[in-house]
């Protein structure tokens, strides 16, 4: 059988995460990519191979009928389906479409808190869950563009949305026609088999390329947004900041400028089947964010550094132990942290290719300077509005 086959090559792969996956859940090759019983099988795959070992990077495409769709009432282009549109890229992409005119659908799990603020914006909610895909179809009919910017929670396993839940929704892409798929990647993922989640969005990228839908492929470096959390907020409230003594360095960008571009490359024919890479005008160690957030604060930071070979021995400890193998996966970017990585590129020829001016693009300076300015505007304000009832009490 063919998947025996396949399974016997990845026993050999350099990527222990997939191939446990696959064989440790003891799940076929086949219902591993088409495992939702209104898809048509996978037809074909393709290994990719380093220094001799196959890696489990495959892809493959729904047999070429299932697009063949009866005529039926044409598609709207600005008919859009955004997919993970209350994270933190996700919302900007949603209220960067409406502000552009589209007619906005956004993908959420049934949840106990719904997403209101998607409908107050003017968006449709649709529910669905890319880890049940028999709730997908449904959700995209009309749906002229998928803007997929889902990953998995943080509780879940990497394969179950990342994965599985990507194959299920390209799948059902294909055979609906849809018309354009975006899909958000990570910088150098192709580089790092070693780390689950990049090598299973490098693996998507492929899928995505060989299932025959216009497409492009956005890989981000990083998002400021992220940063406020991670050490603005700490520094203010006087916590202590975790870091680590690594010389990663990390382009990061205003998730509404990655926003802004996403639609000049949607509107543009020359996109089409590209592979784009955004990042900010400058790469930056933690070390040195930390030192700008303590500038712009006024105050020193309580920093607890983390060193790196801490990070590897953890995820070495609960490789050890089978409910602790999704932590042990998430700590795998501590072997990327180990080298003078750098998550940056020149965007040169993706500016002049979208049309758009460098100055335009936010600054990581420019942003937290804003974001502290405004804060300690408040905090102010806050103060002295409380000095006032103090004196009237």
């Amino acid at each position: 059988m063919a998947s025996t086959t396949l399974h016997s090559r990845l026993s050999h792969t350099r990527s222990p995460a997939l191939a446990r996956q696959i064989t440790g859940n003891s799940l076929t090759w086949s219902r591993f990519f088409a495992p939702h019983r209104f898809l048509p099988p996978v037809s074909q795959s393709s290994l990719r191979v380093v220094g001799g070992s196959v890696i489990t990077c495959t892809a493959g495409t729904a047999p070429v009928a299932a697009s063949n769709l009866a005529p039926g009432t044409p598609v709207r282009p600005t008919s859009i389906m955004v997919i993970g549109a209350t994270g933190t890229l996700g919302r900007q992409v949603v209220r960067r479409a409406l502000d552009e005119g589209y007619d906005v659908r956004c993908l959420v799990r049934p949840r106990p808190a719904p997403a209101d603020f998607l409908r107050d914006w003017g968006a449709t909610v649709v529910n669905g869950d890319l880890s049940k895909p028999e709730t997908i179809p449904a959700t995209l009919v009309g749906v002229h563009t998928i803007i997929d910017c889902a990953t998995g929670r943080p509780e879940e396993p990497i394969k179950t949305v990342d994965w599985e839940g990507k194959v299920a929704l390209i799948q059902c892409a294909k055979a609906m026609g849809i018309q354009k798929y975006v899909f958000f990647s990570i910088h150098n993922c192709d580089k790092h088999p070693e780390v689950p989640l990049m090598e299973i969005k490098y693996c998507t990228e492929k899928f995505l390329q060989e299932s025959g839908i216009n497409h492009i492929v956005i890989r981000l470096c990083g998002f400021m947004q992220g940063l406020i959390g991670q050490y603005a907020v700490p520094i203010l409230e006087e916590k202590s900041v975790w870091g680590t003594d690594a010389p990663t360095r990390i382009a990061y960008m205003d998730t509404q400028d990655i926003a802004r571009l996403t639609f000049i490359a949607i509107r543009s024919e020359k996109v089409i089947g590209k592979l784009l890479t955004f990042a900010g005008p400058r790469a930056w160690t933690t070390q040195e964010v930390i030192t700008l957030c303590e500038r712009l604060a006024g105050q020193d930071a309580n920093v607890t550094t983390v060193p790196v070979s801490v990070l590897k021995f953890t995820r070495q400890l609960t490789r050890c132990f089978e409910w602790t193998n999704d932590v042990a996966d998430r700590l795998a970017f501590s072997e990327i942290l180990t080298s003078d990585t750098v998550f940056s590129v020149a965007m040169n020829e993706t500016y002049e290719l979208l049309g758009v001016d460098q100055k335009d693009i936010l600054t990581l300076e420019k942003y937290l300077q804003d974001y502290f300015t405004n804060i300690l505007k408040k905090l102010k304000d806050l103060k002295a509005q409380s000095k006032q009832s103090d004196f009237y009490i």
